[in-house]
């Protein structure tokens, strides 16, 4: 990105040092000072920018940020001041130097190992398709997590997380249960070290207390037409009214139902000649797609909560 850094990073390809890369995002009240404070941060570490991308909302007078850094990985075999540490750093030492420039600026900031691989858990109902579909996409790689996790009201999809080796939880919901369910849940997320939980089309409704334990932390996604078409059979309902676009809606969960910060949107042209039937299959297919997006860019720390909004650095 500027020629100190470009250099620093040329000297370390000439020597063959090894690299390692990092995610750090910010979110602060907007001034002057806060690129060049990041930047010369980056290069007296010894680090390289590899792609950084910024926001200033006028509206909310806040600036968000999301800088991609290498930096000179420290040697296995290095002492802790040998050589091979000297021009190292690792993530503990970026965010503990990092502080400083935090406070000073009032800033909720997060720096990541660009390749370390979010733990995530599903949840689901009796409809499969986004558990199925976000299943195969991380045993291909194609999903940057690791699945701690399936948990369901229902049985119906045991057997398809054993097919991907993923454990299984059934955690049945009712009037009486639902706080222990949730309880549970909470527990499962500690124990496993999960930083996501994901809704696969879990249809039950979270508590308030749940939305802010897992605040920022929790994903959705159902149909755009919310609040149109609500209760049963809500692609039927958009038959009976001949609508012409199909949608999904991927959203951080909130106490306020289906409408929380949205993340993603999806939609689908139809004709007047689809059938219900062909309505459901093609919101199911919006509904994956818009939902797996999702998933991606929070794993790969792309996304910065901006009140009722979102900053999706894509």
């Amino acid at each position: 990105m500027n020629e100190p850094t470009a250099a620093a990073a040329a000297e370390a390809g000439r020597s063959g040092a090894p690299r390692e890369e990092y995610v750090l995002t910010l979110a602060c009240p907007d001034k002057q000072g806060i690129v060049h404070a990041v930047s010369s941060y980056l290069f007296m570490t010894g680090c390289n920018i590899e792609d950084s991308r910024q926001f200033g909302d006028r509206d909310t007078g806040l600036f968000f940020m999301r800088v991609h850094f290498s930096a000179e990985a420290v040697r296995p075999d290095a002492a802790a001041d040998g050589p091979g540490a000297a021009g190292a750093v690792s993530v503990e030492k970026l965010r503990a130097s990092f502080a400083a420039i935090g406070d000073a600026f009032r800033m909720d900031w997060g720096i990541h190992r660009a390749d370390a691989r979010m733990r995530i858990v599903l949840m689901v109902s009796r409809f499969g398709h986004c558990l199925n579909d976000l299943l195969f996409r991380a045993s291909i790689g194609a999903l940057p997590v690791d699945i701690a996790a399936v948990v369901s009201n229902h049985r119906d999809f045991e057997n398809l997380a054993a097919s991907y080796d993923v454990p299984f939880h059934h955690i049945p919901v009712t009037k009486d249960t639902k706080a222990g369910a949730e309880r549970r849940l909470l527990d499962l997320v500690a124990e496993q070290d999960v930083e996501l939980v994901v809704l696969a089309r879990y249809m039950q409704v979270i508590s308030d207390d749940l939305c802010k334990q897992l605040n920022g932390r929790i994903i959705n996604i159902h149909h755009s037409f919310l609040p149109s078409f609500k209760g049963a059979r809500p692609y039927h309902q958009a038959h009976a009214r001949g609508v012409k676009l199909i949608g999904a809606t991927a959203h951080y969960v909130t106490a306020e139902l289906d409408e929380g910060p949205i993340i993603e949107q999806e939609v689908e042209r139809v004709g007047h000649e689809v059938t219900p039937e062909q309505l459901v299959a093609v919101g199911r297919d919006v509904e994956c797609r818009a939902l797996a997006r999702a998933v991606t860019w929070h794993a790969e720390h792309r996304i910065l909560l901006n009140g009722s909004r979102t900053v999706v650095f894509a």
